[in-house]
């Protein structure tokens, strides 16, 4: 019993099992009842036959006594034989009940006394009298042929008797399978149909990601645990849904959140990159935006003192005091806004310090404060470790590009000292020897025309340093106005071409950045020197110059379709290709001088620049860098 109230499976099993049962009952007590109707019907008809046999007796006793024969006499033995066998037939007995209680039995047992002590003695008598007494052979008949009909009644409604018990377990087995059916459709109706609607209610809703519909099943069958387990499922996955949409909406505030900061980032490290040495201008509102899209702040940025490795305040979001080293106070970006962040208080709020560091060199570090017991999110964390490294880099590049600076301009003084050195010092040097000259040969009243001698040398020497202090200035010129070597050839070969009248060719072919400045100057001045000299000593209609970079060196050729050198070997003494063979010496290359096969004269340096030579010198080491670097 507690199996079908716990199980709706089992309800419908027994269900059908019921409604099996019954049909198989109706079915056997069909078969039962209808095989014991089997013999009625020959029972009747043999009982009716019993009535006209009778009457046939009696017939052929009639004849018997107008017409005594052997022939009627054995016609009349005859049909009384056939009388006795039908009476007890197995067809007529069959059908009458074996129990002496029953009325069939009783009507049988009287016909059978109505024929062997009535009717039976009659016909016996009359054959052996050959005399026919018909009125009490006709009471005998009388009363036999009553008790045949009523026999033949009761047979009649034994049979319908039968018929009526089968008709009425019919219709009851058929009631019965009804109210089994009905109780099992309201079972189903009210335990699974309706049941299963909630659950496919829910499971459509739950796919609409509506996890607030429930089944509230009652009951210990199946679907009732099943709807109890959807329930108990629904409000976890409505649950675990509201949590995951509220980390999703968190998780999309912080992407949008940095996202901004991120573009914060972008915008700002252009004037990051480009503010010079100002980073209150440049990094100050920066930093000033990330703390109010992340709500932190203040953060605050110092920055290492080399000299006496001490921390120096450089700037401070948010800040209630000006930085102590503050160096314009009409700005404001260091200080805090009309409307402050919610942490107002910051000594008692959470601290992060991160380094502003690039590799292994310390710049400085980045301190910046939350509210107290909230942690930062791994997201910000990878944030304001971006904002410490590009800071970092924005600090290093500057420390860097001051650092080359100061390095360009030694180099620019070393380079216009070695020039005045080279050029305009030996000039004056020699000048003041030969005032000296002029000074003892005055002290000795030395005649006028040795004293013009000294003069002549004098006043050439004075326009050969007037002219070098030209060429220096023009070359610096040439050098400050011009982004590069090549432009400054140009000029220069325009320069030449116009004082020539002459066209000068200038053919270029060297990567750019290859040259440091000292190696560019020293290149323009030969270039120079040997043009000028050209435009003195050649007599030339056409030159060209050329610079190439090939085989990791660099190549500067002059040429021209002038006179060419008498003996094909440069003059031993002359100052302007002594200058150029140090100059050459200089770069650590080679001054080659000859004429050309087609006539004229060609000036070759060949040299490796310096960058080369330490690619030449240092390959380990350039490998190692490049590796770490990757």
């Amino acid at each position: 019993m507690k199996l079908l109230q716990r199980s709706l499976v089992a309800r419908i099993v027994a269900s059908l099992l019921a409604i099996s049962a019954m049909a198989l009952i109706s079915i056997v007590v069909t078969m039962a009842v209808a095989g014991g109707s089997r013999g009625d019907a020959a029972a009747i008809n043999v009982a009716g036959s019993l009535r006209m046999n009778t009457y046939q007796i009696v017939a052929a006793l009639q004849r018997y006594e107008r017409t005594p024969s052997m022939e009627h006499q054995a016609a009349v033995h005859v049909l009384k034989r056939r009388f006795e066998a039908r009476l007890q037939s197995e067809e007529l007995t069959g059908a009458i009940p074996v129990s002496e209680a029953h009325d069939l039995r009783r009507q049988y047992r009287l016909v059978l006394s109505h024929w062997h002590n009535e009717l039976a003695p009659e016909v016996n008598e009359a054959v052996d009298t050959r005399s026919v007494n018909i009125e009490s052979l006709n009471r005998a008949l009388d009363g036999l042929v009553s008790e045949i009909d009523q026999m033949v009644s009761q047979l009649e409604h034994n049979t319908e008797a039968k018929i009526r018990l089968l008709s009425a377990l019919q219709i009851l087995f058929l009631g019965l399978t009804a109210v089994v059916v009905a109780i099992a459709l309201y079972d189903i109706r009210h335990n699974l149909v309706a049941p299963l609607r909630q659950l496919m209610v829910l499971a459509r809703e739950a796919a609409r990601h509506n996890f607030t519909v429930r089944t509230r099943l009652k009951g210990a069958d199946e679907l009732a645990l099943l709807g109890r387990t959807f329930d108990s499922m629904a409000e976890e996955l409505g649950t675990s849904y509201a949590d995951l949409e509220d980390r999703v909406k968190r998780k999309t505030r912080e992407l949008e959140r940095s996202s901004e900061v991120m573009q914060v980032l972008h915008d700002g490290s252009r004037s990051l990159y480009g503010g010079g040495n100002d980073l209150c201008t440049s990094a100050a509102p920066m930093l000033r935006q990330v703390a109010e899209l992340l709500d932190i702040g203040p953060i605050r940025l110092s920055l290492n003192d080399p000299h006496d490795n001490r921390q120096v305040p450089i700037l401070a979001t948010h800040s209630a005091r000006r930085p102590d080293y503050c160096r314009d106070h009409d700005c404001h970006a260091c200080l805090i806004a009309p409307r402050p962040l919610r942490l107002s208080n910051t000594e008692n709020g959470d601290c992060v310090l991160l380094p502003v560091s690039v590799g292994d060199e310390m710049l400085g570090t980045l301190e910046i404060w939350h509210p107290k017991g909230e942690r930062l999110s791994d997201s910000v964390r990878r944030l304001l470790n971006a904002l410490a490294d590009q800071l970092a880099t924005a600090v290093y590049l500057q420390q860097r590009i001051e650092e080359e600076q100061q390095v360009s301009l030694m180099n620019e003084r070393t380079i216009i000292a070695r020039e005045l050195h080279d050029s305009l010092a030996q000039s004056l040097s020699y000048l003041k020897m030969q005032v000296a000259r002029l000074e003892r040969m005055q002290a000795k009243d030395a005649p006028r025309e040795r004293q013009a001698a000294v003069f002549d040398e004098l006043r050439t020497g004075l326009n050969s340093a007037y002219r070098q202090l030209r060429e220096l200035l023009t070359t610096f010129r040439l050098k400050l106005e011009g982004p590069g070597l090549q432009t400054a050839l140009l000029q220069t070969t325009d320069e030449f071409s116009e004082r020539m009248g002459a066209p000068v060719e200038l053919h270029y072919d060297v990567p750019p950045h290859l040259l440091n400045p000292n190696e560019e100057i020293h290149l323009l001045q030969i270039a120079r020197e040997a043009l000028s000299n050209i435009h003195k000593h050649a007599q030339a209609h056409w030159a060209a110059v050329t610079v190439r970079f090939e085989n990791a060196r660099i190549l500067l050729r002059i040429e021209d379709d002038g006179v060419g050198l008498e003996d094909g070997d440069s003059p031993p003494m002359h100052y302007g290709l002594v200058i150029m063979r140090d100059r050459a010496h200089t770069l650590r290359g080679e001054l080659r001088l000859a004429n050309r096969p087609e006539g004229g004269t060609r000036v070759e340096v060949t040299f490796t620049p310096q960058t080369a030579r330490l690619i030449t010198r240092q390959p380990a080491e350039t490998t190692t860098l490049h590796n770490q670097g990757n």
